[in-house]
């Protein structure tokens, strides 16, 4: 069973962490206050879960957070983090968490600047996710207009403000993705794969800018319920 910090206990100063010692470990320690993260990968690689993972991480810390989701209402998240241990009621009923269901894929080509004005429009926030930026970049007409929305998130974070981006890698034209990378404090890169019968997911932490220790680990993860992210040997996950 995985490792979670109960409410309220803290975490090195400056660092971001998901509750999950384990996870955290591989991460270099958590995610430094100010970054830019980007988690990458294919459907059902798990994105949204450790993008939800770090969010109550984050409000068990007593930070204030925010969640763009093209993925979920407000119901299906509350039920969908609740069934894995990770019930944000409390922290919804006191202003602590917000979530704005977004439909980015019927704004058009104005997708990317409508939802950056959303978040540079939201109170005093530590953290704010948006979960997943893939139909913006699919209504968007040039590499350029999706390249300033990475800038201006850049700008947020000079202020303080972690910002976590979800994508699917196939949605990114090749040309784009090394500069999106590039650009990011931290690139984490999950995979999912037919074994069988089973379903084998991966995290690669493929980089982090100010971790607390190494990272560049590879590790094998299940989503458990009523636990979570449960990390696992990279040996049991291949089988």
């Amino acid at each position: 069973m995985p490792t979670q910090k109960k409410e309220g206990e803290g975490s090195p100063k400056g660092i971001i962490n998901s509750g999950n010692v384990e996870l955290d470990s591989k991460m270099g320690g958590g995610l430094p206050f100010g970054s830019l993260v980007l988690i990458e990968g294919s459907s059902g690689a798990g994105k949204s879960v450790l993008s939800q993972q770090i969010i109550k991480g984050a409000l068990n810390q007593g930070l204030i957070g925010t969640l763009f989701s093209s993925e979920n209402s407000v119901k299906s998240l509350m039920s969908q983090m609740q069934s894995i241990d990770m019930d944000i009621l409390d922290f919804l009923l006191l202003g602590r968490f917000k979530v704005y269901p977004i439909e980015l894929s019927g704004l058009g080509q104005q997708a990317p600047t409508m939802l950056l004005q959303a978040m540079r429009n939201q109170p005093k926030r530590d953290l704010i996710v948006v979960d997943s930026f893939t139909s913006a970049i699919a209504q968007s007409t040039t590499n350029l207009q999706i390249l300033s929305f990475f800038e201006e998130c850049k700008r947020l974070c000079s202020t303080n403000i972690t910002v976590i981006i979800t994508l699917h890698s196939q949605a990114v034209n090749p040309d784009l993705v090394g500069p999106i990378r590039s650009m990011c404090d931290a690139h984490l890169l999950l995979h999912s794969m037919q074994d069988g019968n089973r379903i084998v997911k991966t995290l690669e932490v493929a980089k982090i800018r100010g971790a607390g220790s190494v990272t560049g680990s590879v590790v094998g993860f299940e989503v458990e319920p009523g636990w979570g992210m449960r990390v696992i040997p990279i040996s049991k996950a291949r089988g």
